[in-house]
C-alpha cells in the first residue's frame, strides 16, 4: 500500500467532544484533511513543540522520551498512522538504533508530539485517508482551525475573558517580569497570552 505524506495543518476545538481538540493534518500533495480527535494534554505538547519561542524550564514528558531516546542513540525516523478501527487511529513509530530499525506502537497523539521534536515526517496510508479524509472549505479552513500557538492559551482565555484588558494597564517592563514568572511557574497558557500582549506592541 502507497503512503502518503502529512503535515500538521491546525489544531481547532473538537466540534464532537467536549473538552478534546481536533488535530488537523492535511496530505502534502493534495486537498484532504485528517482531523484525529486529542486530548487537551497531548495538543499543548504538540503546539509548545511547534512554538518555538516557549520553552519550558523543566522538560515535559514528550520531552523526556527525547532526551532518553536521544542518550541511547534511537532516532525517530518517521510516524506511521498505519489503521483506523470504529474512529481511532492506530500509529507507529518507526525508529533506528545503530542501523537497526525498529517499529514502536504508539498513541497517535504521541507519536506525532515526538515526530515534532524529532523533525520526523509522518505517513498514512491512502486507504485510510480514502476512508477519513475531508475537505474543508477556505472558509471553514480559515475561520474554525486555531494555529498551534493558539491552543496553548485558548482556554485561559476563555477562564479570564478580562485578561486582555488588564494586560493593557500594564507597562512592558511589567508584562516582561510576569512572562517570566508564568515560564517558571510552568503555566504557559498564561506565558502565551503575556507574550502575545507583548509582540502587539
Amino acid at each position: 500500500m502507497s503512503l502518503i505524506r502529512l503535515n500538521i495543518k491546525g489544531i481547532s476545538y473538537s466540534q464532537t467532544q467536549s473538552g478534546a481538540y481536533a488535530l488537523i493534518l492535511s496530505e502534502e500533495d493534495g486537498e484532504r484533511k485528517l482531523p484525529i480527535v486529542i486530548g487537551a494534554f497531548e495538543a499543548q505538547s504538540i503546539a509548545i513543540a511547534l512554538e518555538k519561542d516557549i520553552r519550558p524550564p523543566r522538560p515535559l514528558t514528550h520531552d523526556l522520551f527525547k532526551n532518553v531516546f536521544n542518550s541511547f542513540n534511537v532516532i525517530v525516523k518517521q510516524v506511521i498512522i498505519h489503521k483506523l478501527v470504529d474512529g481511532v487511529f492506530y500509529a507507529s513509530l518507526i525508529c533506528e538504533n545503530n542501523d537497526k530499525e525498529e517499529i514502536i506502537d504508539a498513541r497517535t497523539s504521541d507519536a506525532i508530539a515526538l515526530a515534532v521534536r524529532f523533525s520526523a515526517p509522518i505517513f498514512t496510508y491512502k486507504n485510510i485517508i480514502e476512508k477519513a479524509g475531508v475537505i474543508l472549505s477556505n472558509d471553514l479552513d480559515k475561520n474554525d482551525k486555531e494555529s498551534a500557538k493558539d491552543i496553548v492559551y485558548n482556554e485561559y482565555r476563555l477562564k479570564n475573558l478580562d485578561s486582555e484588558s488588564t494586560y493593557k494597564t500594564m507597562t512592558t517592563i511589567e508584562l516582561k517580569q510576569l512572562l517570566k514568572k508564568a515560564v517558571q511557574d510552568e503555566d504557559y497558557e498564561l506565558a502565551a497570552e503575556i507574550r502575545d500582549e507583548i509582540s502587539k506592541r
